[in-house]
């Protein structure tokens, strides 16, 4: 893979300095991380207490939310809004191009001012968004910068696992309030490339590139170059005018085709010009493309062509000093690979949207991905029907703008736009129908590529889903395995609770995505009570390792299972039932981990995926006591 650009500000200047984008990436960019001036806003009357134009009382360290001890304050407290400025200067070498002034996420509503002016707006937590700056902002100028961040957490709307109590509570968390991912500008043309969308075709050998222009015009010219450690592979050109998406295919000479697989990827560098009709570069991106092809066999999920048994583990992303934000880069490549050390070959991205660059490391590792919407609370909860129409409007915004931000991460092996939806219901109200199929049919719509499941766990509506998942914390593994020997309609919740309607078991694969989760907490006497989990904590370390084995063996053995996720990496905060402590640290040994999920495996599994179990593929300092 081609090496990504640095920022026009030196690197150990700011923190996360890290390219942003890693798949759509320009070679000039400018990151504005780093100290910002700052202002609580608890009742929300800054605009008329004049914070657009006047200086602000704190100091911020971004991409940090203020609710982090990594930005300066640790306020965790409910905030309401928050306010950010600073001045920026434009790199002369910039000269008369436009600036796109970048947002990779913003907590929750977001509002911008130039010089005073207001520029642009975005509502939506998780997902990033651009703005256009004015054309009197360009190379070698100044401006002033100033964000409102409003963010009312006892809102109902989609927010994850942010706690709407006072408190961290269960398992919801200290909160997240505005900037909490980086801020940065790029020079671009007026007329220039969109995000394309990079889609595998496997039975060809091909991919397929969709290629959406800002300000589009006939005439110009528009070339794909796909390129190996060896060079150049296959390349494509077209002239634009004939669609508003122009498209391109680039098949692949036999000897140069090499899949991106499980614990084995293999990326290709791309490369996207297009030209003005003088012959003029316009615009130039970089990005990279994963051959991987996903496919529904009866019960089983396959991989490119093959059957590959997704043992996942349930990722939350959440950091102590950080909260949703990694500290640091690394720290986003060290949960894949501690999750890989501990035997998984996957994750499912529970209740967040993860920065892009975590996609990235799962790309070049080769680490499976299902990517779900933080929408809790779930739709239905407590709500009106007009409540209930609003919160359909925020789900898909937010799920469509995440779906053309990750669709072409190679990664990633299916969606999950809703979780654990109508548990509070006595009925199934029509407007939870129709949000529930109009997300899963969006999704389908945006990406028939991959399967998708309607709301995991419970709550299923949708007789089309593609898979049929199922959340059972059960610690009895016996226990476990007569549920679904009854069928998957009696595991879980599945009707065991009248107010929790599904459409019955329809022979899709089945998917254990939630289960285990026991308690282990390594923390002194006296506080042990305090922290959270499922189930009666085992009696000792053994017990705990038998108990993780045989759960993860049954869940292996149901017929038609297609892959499990155990609950989880991670403790967070007071849910204390991570496989590692929050910082991190090992409980026990993961090769214990790695062992117990191995002797489930099938002997072509353990042919294809030996490599995700090698001795040392990524190495884990063990701390003394660990078993």
């Amino acid at each position: 893979m081609t090496s990504l650009p640095c920022s026009t500000t030196p690197a150990d200047s700011i923190p996360r300095s890290e390219y942003p984008r890693p798949q759509f990436v320009r070679s000039q960019w400018l990151c504005l991380n780093g100290e910002w001036a700052f202002a609580f806003d608890p009742g929300d009357s800054g605009e008329s207490r004049g914070f657009v134009t006047h200086a602000l009382p704190e100091r911020i360290q971004v991409p940090f939310c203020p609710e982090s001890p990594l930005s300066g304050h640790a306020a965790t407290d409910f905030l309401n809004a928050v306010w950010y400025r600073r001045t920026v200067d434009v790199p002369a070498a910039w000269g008369a191009q436009r600036v796109l002034l970048n947002f990779q996420a913003v907590d929750y509503d977001a509002t911008v001012w130039v010089n005073g002016q207001q520029v642009g707006a975005h509502s939506g937590g998780f997902t990033p968004f651009s703005i256009e700056l004015p054309k009197s902002i360009g190379g070698g100028s100044t401006f002033t910068l100033v964000v409102r961040a409003r963010d009312d957490h006892r809102e109902l709307k989609p927010m994850g696992k942010q706690s709407r109590e006072y408190d961290n509570t269960g398992c919801h968390y200290t909160r997240t309030t505005g900037i909490w991912q980086t801020v940065w500008l790029e020079p671009v043309s007026p007329t220039r490339l969109r995000r394309p969308r990079i889609q595998p075709i496997v039975e060809s050998n091909a991919f397929l590139l969709t290629c959406p222009l800002e300000r589009p015009r006939a005439g110009l010219r528009l070339a794909a170059v796909l390129s190996d450690d060896r060079g150049h592979v296959v390349s494509c050109e077209v002239t634009t005018g004939a669609s508003l998406a122009p498209t391109l295919w680039l098949s692949i000479p036999p000897d140069r085709v090499r899949l991106w697989q499980p614990g084995r990827p293999h990326l290709y560098d791309l490369a996207f010009t297009l030209t003005d009709t003088d012959g003029t570069t316009l615009d130039h991106v970089a990005s990279y493309a994963g051959l991987r092809g996903i496919a529904i066999d009866g019960t089983r999920v396959l991989i490119n062509r093959e059957f590959v048994f997704q043992r996942l583990v349930l990722d939350q992303g959440y950091y102590a000093s950080g909260i949703m934000t990694a500290p640091d880069d690394a720290m986003l490549a060290r949960d894949i690979e501690l999750a890989v050390a501990a035997g998984f070959n996957g994750a499912r991205l529970h209740q967040k949207i993860f920065e892009e660059r975590f996609l990235y490391h799962a790309d070049r590792l080769g680490f499976l991905v299902w990517a779900e919407l933080p929408d809790w609370p779930p739709i239905g909860y407590f709500r009106t029907p007009d409540a209930r129409k609003r919160d359909t409007t925020h789900h898909v915004a937010q799920w469509l703008e995440l779906i053309e931000r990750d669709f072409s991460h190679p990664s990633i092996i299916g969606w999950c736009p809703l979780n654990e939806t109508a548990w509070d219901s006595t009925a199934l109200t029509a407007e939870l129908r129709d949000a529930t199929l109009a997300l899963f049919l969006a999704t389908k719509q945006a990406d028939p590529s991959r399967p998708v499941i309607d709301a995991s766990g419970f709550g299923h509506t949708v007789p089309a889903t593609d898979i049929f998942d199922v959340h059972d914390y059960e610690q009895d593994p016996a226990k476990l395995r007569a549920a679904f020997e009854r069928g998957p309609d009696f595991a879980g919740v599945q009707g065991k609770d009248a107010r929790t309607p599904n459409i019955p078991y329809g022979g899709q694969p089945l998917f254990l995505s939630e289960f285990g989760g026991a308690r282990w907490p390594l923390l002194e006497p006296d506080d042990r009570a305090s922290s959270w989990g499922y189930g009666e904590a085992p009696t000792s370390s053994e017990a705990f390792l038998a108990r993780f084995a045989d759960l993860c063996r049954v869940a292996r053995e149901v017929p038609g299972m297609t892959g499990y996720c155990y609950t989880q990496l991670t403790d967070v905060f007071q849910e204390q039932n991570g496989l590692y402590t929050f910082d991190r640290r090992p409980k026990f040994d993961p090769a214990r981990y790695r062992a117990a999920q191995a002797v489930t495996l099938s002997a072509p599994d353990k042919e294809k995926e030996s490599s995700l179990f090698s001795a040392g593929r990524f190495p884990v300092a063990v701390s003394s006591g660990a078993v």
